[in-house]
């Protein structure tokens, strides 16, 4: 079984876990195949792996865990930090591993992916050098908190943004202390399996960090229900992320769960529309809609409806879907033929429902890569907001667009869904921004900006997606347990 990784291989590769440092198949020796969404030809094999897999995992967590937590910060932190130096080192192998495996443009990999899979690394290596308790002293008394790490960290990570999304849960459960198992979405391995070999390049010790591959039902299932395990992160969809609820609860595990979401784009008429239009593009359709962050409810004020939906439908119709590796390319390839069905439908579904398709609305060909998962960005009109296309996560390349009359007409579209992840505000009126912003039922409101991240800021959804917050000290809350020390003194 290979150790290190080669994009030129012809051969499929056989991916391995990685468990208290070294790679190790599967224990019943079965393995799923992996797709390059691009071709649609196998081009890896993924451990298909089972509760036993997972148990030796854990058992290697919880040995590596009273060493680890009982390092100095400091030490911590220098191993965080060398860890992103190594991953940035081969910022273009990785960038282009994470294309060929999810289908996204290089350029995106180049640009996002990779380079913030390195900043959750350097941000959570600080991020304990400058965390306060608190302490408060009464007449005898001195009351002072004290950050405990929690053991063996599950985390689950889905497949749209595979080591972006998977970095963002390892750095600040280890920078904290605690050890980890993992479990990358088993449709994009492969970044994941490659900075394997990075761990012990960095110092970090053997099993501390340890990652498991599988689908859901079996590596995910041993994991959320492991009473060895108490702690899950999990980004994914909702359905999974209720079924953790169900399966973890007998445990008391603490959860953090980033799930669906179906975003507004609240458009009034006194936006800067030149800019709006081009940030709309991106929010719309970057990684081929395969964010969970995308507006792909776009509300427009009627008095400007025309005019957004004339300059918006141009700029959509001028994205380039194409080879993934190539530099002028906009949308790669959705992540598999299934989630190509499920667009289709969608699309099929709002024409039944009385939607105009305006752009788009078919699979996409690309010389060279027939058997690849491409289709065209796609703009709907003429659809209410009761429509199932407007209300169900389609998570891909499709946007509505809505004509709205008031402030509190699109506000009560907006929050007229069961998700609550984010919204996007567009207006120059600084008191509108505000008043609409906190009447959005969502954990985060971008206004004339989409996708700005600042790492200190609390990230999460309402509703259905999701419960608890990520980020900053709010990663440093979930990943411990905070201790209160009561001293008397005479």
């Amino acid at each position: 079984i290979p150790a290190t990784h080669d994009m030129t291989q012809a051969t499929p590769q056989y991916l391995t876990n990685f468990i208290d440092g070294k790679n190790v198949p599967p224990t019943r020796g079965d393995y799923i195949p992996n797709y390059n969404p691009s071709t649609g030809d196998v081009y890896s094999y993924v451990p298909d792996s089972t509760e036993e897999d997972v148990e030796l995992a854990v058992v290697a967590a919880r040995k590596a865990f009273p060493k680890w937590s009982g390092m100095p910060n400091q030490e911590r932190s220098k191993c965080l930090n060398k860890l992103a130096d190594l991953l940035e080192a081969k910022l273009q192998e990785f960038a282009e591993a994470e294309s060929k495996d999810q289908g996204k443009p290089v350029s995106l990999a180049r640009t996002v992916d990779i380079p913030r899979a390195c900043s959750n690394f350097r941000f959570f290596a600080g991020q304990i050098l400058h965390t306060e308790n608190t302490a408060t002293e009464t007449e005898g008394l001195i009351n002072y908190t004290h950050r405990m790490p929690i053991g063996v960290a599950g985390l689950i990570s889905p497949w749209n943004l595979p080591l972006y999304l998977l970095t963002w849960k390892i750095a600040p459960a280890i920078a904290v202390g605690n050890t980890c198992v993992c479990k990358p979405s088993e449709l994009t391995p492969m970044t994941a399996w490659m900075m394997c070999q990075l761990f012990r390049e960095a110092g970090i010790p053997d099993g501390v960090v340890n990652i498991v591959f599988g689908v859901g039902p079996k590596a995910g299932q041993a994991l959320v229900s492991h009473p060895r395990v108490p702690l899950i992160s999990f980004t994914g969809g909702t359905k999974t992320g209720e079924h953790i609820i169900k399966s973890s609860a007998p445990f008391y595990k603490k959860l953090s769960l980033e799930l669906g979401g179906k975003n507004p784009n609240i458009i009034f008429q006194d936006a800067n529309l030149e800019d709006c239009v081009t940030t709309s593009i991106r929010s719309s359709f970057a990684n081929q809609g395969e964010i969970c962050l995308c507006g792909s409810r776009i509300y427009v004020q009627e008095e400007i409806y025309d005019s957004f939906v004339e300059q918006f439908t141009a700029k959509a119709k001028a994205l380039i879907v194409g080879d993934p590796k190539d530099e002028k390319t906009n949308l790669g390839a959705l992540i598999s033929a299934d989630h190509m069905k499920k667009i289709e439908y969608y699309v099929n579904l709002a024409k039944e429902e009385g939607g105009k398709i305006v752009v788009g609305g078919e699979r996409a060909r690309v010389p060279g890569m027939e058997g690849g998962y491409f289709f065209q960005p796609t703009v709907i009109t003429g659809l209410n907001n009761s429509c199932r296309t407007v209300q169900e996560e389609i998570f891909g390349p499709v946007v509505t667009i809505t004509s709205f009359k008031t402030e509190d007409e699109v506000v009560e579209y907006a929050n007229d869904v069961q998700y609550g992840l984010s919204a996007t505000v567009w207006t120059e009126n600084a008191r509108r921004a505000h008043r609409v912003s906190s009447r959005l039922a969502c954990g985060t409101v971008w206004v004339n900006c989409w996708m700005l991240r600042d790492l200190r800021v609390p990230f999460g959804g309402m509703k259905a997606s999701g419960g608890g917050r990520e980020g900053g000290i709010h990663s440093v809350d979930f990943y411990t347990e905070l201790k209160t020390v009561c001293l008397k003194y005479n």
